[in-house]
């Protein structure tokens, strides 16, 4: 069997899988996060944190709870990695600098995951487990809490309530995440993910020397990892390690895990807003430009453009042999579309052309799926842009749901689009405009690539790197965590005044000139507005990097 005929079987059983899970996993999140029925677990923690499941809450207090657990969340790991030396199962490594300890705890309470740092000579095992695990369940939780607020604005009417946060987060961790990451913890562990407390074994190498096999809980944190869409690694090569990642069929699961929840959550809008077609239309657009992504990515990789890919006939450098180029080309198109950023392979060591694929995913928004709860909220933004830009061609209100959008919710969803933009850009400037663009390895477009790549992964939240150059210094620990932050929760402040805007309309009855927002038309429309919009936006930057490169 060929390379390319295992990679689109690889990816044909991967979208087969997908398809399957759609409707009976998007009921079962449906029920989750709709259900009015408590656990007595779920009742026990709302008398602990003195919560009244009963009461909803208006969008402002809604977002004010986002960011006091999100603020809690920060200070608490930041302190947990300051005294990490005088813990149970630190290993006996030190406590973490004051600016790694700072990147850290954004990244994860951020859902982004960059590590400026290699976890298995770093972070203790109490850490991993308590800190960084914890924040990969209720970060991932608080996106999927941010966009089930988003449907309930467009299915409600006349109210100013969106749900409960505190109820949300705890559904979602309770009866999604957590019941599947067991199950998938126990299924990476017979593919031989390993699963202990061990500080390390000593062995003899080859050549005489001696080399420290680094153990861990590492498969109870993989699953997460890749299910909650965050992407931080046990070890420092990420999903590339032998430990994380075995062999073919458990890189299959994780690219699985990835796009489970974000592909499977517009089955949740299309029964919440009580029409299934509109969540077959968004899954449609999800699909689209996610298979679009993947099959160029692989095209590329796979051609092996380059002086020494096409000498050679492939282009494996940094990439592990058990995966091949098409898996890897895969898993890097998955975890850049969605906000995961795991890696199985080196994407600097990509070829130029295939090397930008994984930046143009992020700058997409990463909506196609995107991650927990913030790909389909991001895409729902994109789609009240295109009804705006219909209604602008045609001459009519324009109308999404039976909702209209107005200039107020337009400039809600106008500034969600440019956070991110303005981020990355002003980032990128700064790096060079400081002197902190230096590259031990690179120069000229590729060097500028790695600058770019780097600030478009914090502040699209996704984490991954294209290394290259030296990230973990003061500037640029600070420089992205500010990224991450502001690239988090700026966007979910809007969506949340988006929601609580359009939860107080009225209903719009459908008349003849209504856009059916769940036909081939829309669907192409909001493909397009999409990739015009990014284009736009970033095409002088790929220009001077990837493209300039690979051209």
């Amino acid at each position: 069997m060929t390379m390319t005929t295992a990679g689109v079987i690889f990816v044909l059983t991967l979208v087969a899988a997908l398809v399957a899970v759609y409707k009976p996993f998007g009921d079962y999140m449906f029920r989750a996060v709709s259900g009015t029925r408590q656990s007595r677990v779920e009742r026990g923690i709302f008398r602990l944190i003195g919560v009244n499941p009963a009461a909803e809450q208006t969008w402002g207090v809604y977002v004010r709870s986002v960011l006091a657990f999100s603020a809690i969340s920060l200070l608490f790991l930041y302190l947990f990695q300051r005294v990490q030396n005088h813990l149970w199962l630190s290993l006996g490594f030190d406590a973490v600098v004051p600016h790694g300890a700072w990147n850290t705890a954004v990244s994860f309470v951020t859902n982004t995951n960059w590590q400026s740092y290699s976890g298995e000579s770093t972070m203790g095992h109490l850490v991993q487990m308590a800190g960084l695990a914890v924040q990969n369940f209720v970060s991932a939780a608080v996106g999927i809490a941010v966009v089930v607020a988003l449907v309930r604005g467009f299915a409600r009417s006349r109210t100013g309530q969106l749900g409960n946060f505190w109820v949300d987060l705890t559904r979602i961790t309770l009866r999604i995440l957590l019941p599947i990451a067991v199950l998938g913890a126990i299924a990476l562990m017979i593919g031989g993910v390993v699963q202990n407390l061990s500080a390390g074994t000593d062995v003899s190498t080859l050549t005489g020397g001696t080399q420290t096999i680094t153990g861990g809980p590492v498969a109870s944190q993989e699953v997460i990892k890749e299910l909650g869409t965050n992407g931080g690694g046990f070890y420092n090569v990420n999903s590339a390690h032998p430990f994380e990642n075995p062999t073919t069929w458990t890189n299959w699961l994780q690219i699985f895990l990835i796009l489970l929840i974000p592909f499977s959550l517009p089955r949740v809008f299309g029964r919440m807003v009580g029409q299934n077609r509109q969540g077959y239309a968004i899954a449609a657009v999800m699909g689209i430009l996610a298979f679009a992504s993947v099959v160029i990515t692989n095209v590329f990789e796979l051609a092996g453009h380059g002086t020494v890919p096409q000498a050679v006939g492939a282009a494996l450098e940094g990439k592990e042999v058990r995966f091949d180029v098409s898996n890897s080309a895969t898993f890097a198109a998955a975890t850049t579309l969605t906000s995961t950023g795991a890696v199985n392979s080196f994407h600097d060591s990509f070829t130029p052309l295939g090397g930008m694929m994984p930046i143009v995913n992020m700058m997409l928004g990463e909506v196609a799926p995107g991650g927990t709860g913030s790909g389909l909220y991001g895409l729902l933004i994109l789609a009240v842009i295109t009804v705006f830009v219909a209604g602008l061609m045609v001459g009519r209100t324009p109308e999404y749901l039976g909702k209209k959008i107005g200039s107020r919710e337009i400039k809600f969803a106008s500034l969600y689009f440019l956070v991110t933009p303005i981020l990355v850009l002003v980032g990128t400037a700064a790096a060079f405009a400081t002197g902190n663009n230096s590259t031990a390895l690179n120069v000229g477009p590729h060097g500028l690539s790695e600058v770019l790549y780097a600030f478009t992964s914090a502040s699209n939240n996704n984490g991954s790197a294209f290394a290259g150059i030296t990230v973990n210094t003061t500037w640029w620990d600070t420089a992205l965590g500010l990224c991450m932050l502001l690239g988090r929760f700026l966007p979910i402040i809007f969506v949340l005044a988006l929601a609580g805007s359009l939860a107080r309309q009225a209903p719009t009855p459908a008349s003849e000139g209504t856009l059916p927002t769940h036909r081939p038309l829309f669907i192409g429309m909001v493909v397009g507005v999409t990739v015009v919009l990014v284009a736009l936006t970033f095409l002088p930057a790929l220009a001077l990097g990837p493209l300039a490169e690979g051209l």
